[in-house]
């Protein structure tokens, strides 16, 4: 049995050819797949029930199961997501957006015309009534991860393996079900930067923003992907025509303090990332998101702001700080609050612009580097609630 969800609409035309159907048959079932998020053959109700028949035969729908989810104080939800396989990964829920202030002219103008909807019910989705405007998703590309940041949960899980395509799209479609979102009404972002590396899946993560652009109709200039710095997936994705914006994760200001905390810099250094991402094309509103992860001692001083200064010079470029999010058994502290705040306005006052990420979901470890497959519920159990299929 092999899954429907994941599969392009070149390959359910194939699909369909094998089973003497016409191609508007593989239409039919790309738009319940992705538009209709369905999760059962009888849900495609365009297709006869003998054609709904041959297709259970041979296949399941596949979308990923919601098995587990922590609900925060401030609203985020993480999710345990079982694939078929039984593997699980964590995908994050955040109304409300995921804590990054807007930079970008587009991205305000959009804000502006959701702030129109929100007041007109006519135009109501399923989040003005909850409260809110705009929703991020974030999502996992892999089972583990192999770049081990030594900051991150997920490192200590190792890699396991790869995500498909339908695995990593899956889980913006299962969360979209959950919340019963309304695609063209709702407003949502989505951002790479779950457990695993994209780029080190990149034929499955870049086909899975195709699905998600063309069939469940997300935008790629409301995604953005999160990477530690993979060079020639870098490079190849400047060659793409359907593209998310990029963040990369620098959080160090020259090659030695990044090397200790990224040991995937011993192959590829902060010069040779650099020069990579140069390569991508920008439009006067597109920017280049540069991670810093601020860790109490390591990289937080005025003297890192200053080597950050002189790397990104000259570059479209801006600075999401974020405080170290703690986790058990990890060998760091937080920054000060002054030290963040003397290193963000060495930024802004030198012309580079610099944004402080709110942390979300911090109390039920859904917060950036803390998701780590929970598979047993976590205290305090109140927390935790349990989802039926």
């Amino acid at each position: 049995m092999s899954a429907l969800f994941g599969k392009s609409l070149p390959e359910l035309t194939e699909l369909a050819a094998t089973l003497g159907q016409k191609p508007y048959r593989a239409r039919q079932i790309f738009d319940a797949l992705y538009k209709q998020r369905v999760t059962d053959f009888d849900a495609i109700t365009p297709l006869s029930q003998e054609l709904r028949a041959a297709l259970a035969a041979g296949h399941t729908i596949g979308m990923p199961e919601i098995v587990q989810t922590a609900i925060s104080v401030d609203g985020t939800e993480r999710y345990l997501m079982r694939m078929e396989d039984g593997e699980t990964v964590e995908t994050v829920w955040m109304p409300d957006g995921d804590g990054v202030e807007n930079t970008d002219d587009a991205e305000e103008a959009a804000d502006a015309r959701a702030d129109a909807k929100f007041v007109d019910r006519r135009n109501w989705g399923a989040l003005a009534p909850l409260g809110y405007r705009r929703a991020t998703i974030c999502i996992s590309s892999q089972v583990g991860c192999a770049v081990n940041c030594q900051f991150c949960l997920t490192a200590k899980l190792g890699i396991k393996r790869d995500l498909t395509a339908g695995e990593i799209a899956g889980q913006v479609a299962a969360v979209l079900n959950r919340h019963k979102v309304q695609m063209g009404k709702d407003r949502i972002n989505l951002v790479f930067m779950g457990m695993g590396e994209p780029f080190l899946n990149y034929d499955n993560f870049m086909k899975s923003v195709l699905l998600l652009v063309e069939g469940i109709g997300i935008p790629a200039s409301r995604m953005t992907v999160s990477t530690s710095g993979i060079e020639p997936a870098i490079r190849r994705f400047a060659t793409e025509t359907v593209r998310p914006n990029l963040a990369l994760s620098l959080n160090g200001s020259n090659d030695t303090v990044r090397e200790q905390v990224m040991p995937i810099t011993r192959k590829w250094n902060i010069a040779a990332l650099l020069d990579a991402v140069n390569t991508i094309p920008l439009n006067k509103r597109d920017w280049v998101t540069f991670e810093y992860v601020m860790l109490g001692g390591i990289n937080d001083q005025l003297e890192n702001a200053h080597e950050v200064l002189a790397l990104l010079k000259g570059m479209h470029a801006k600075v999401n700080l974020i405080v170290w999010n703690p986790g058990p058994d990890m060998p760091y502290t937080q920054p000060t609050s002054e030290d963040v705040d003397v290193f963000q306005q060495t930024l802004i006052q030198n012309g580079l612009p610099c944004y402080i990420r709110r942390p979300r979901g911090r109390d039920i470890y859904a917060a950036c580097g803390q998701l780590k497959r929970t598979v047993e519920p976590e205290k305090p159990a109140d927390t935790l609630v349990q989802l039926s299929a």
